[in-house]
């Protein structure tokens, strides 16, 4: 995993934010511009199996229906 700057314009990326999976911690950007590693994330801890269960459920509920449409 890499920490990374934008070297141009970013936006939150509604696909993956708080907006589209309500409970999402993450920050999540995107940009049609490059993005410049600042360094490598080495240490990191993961979701918990009970954790990552409970966020497949919620995938999968989306993803069954409407909800499930990527958002531009």
């Amino acid at each position: 995993m890499y920490q990374v700057e934008p070297t141009g314009g970013f936006e939150n990326d509604p696909n993956v934010t708080d907006k589209k999976f309500p409970g999402n911690p993450t920050r999540s950007y995107r940009s049609s511009a490059p993005l410049r590693i600042v360094s490598e994330i080495t240490e990191w801890t993961g979701l918990t199996p009970e954790q990552l269960q409970t966020w497949r459920e919620r995938l999968s509920v989306l993803l069954s229906g409407e909800r499930g449409e990527i958002i531009n």
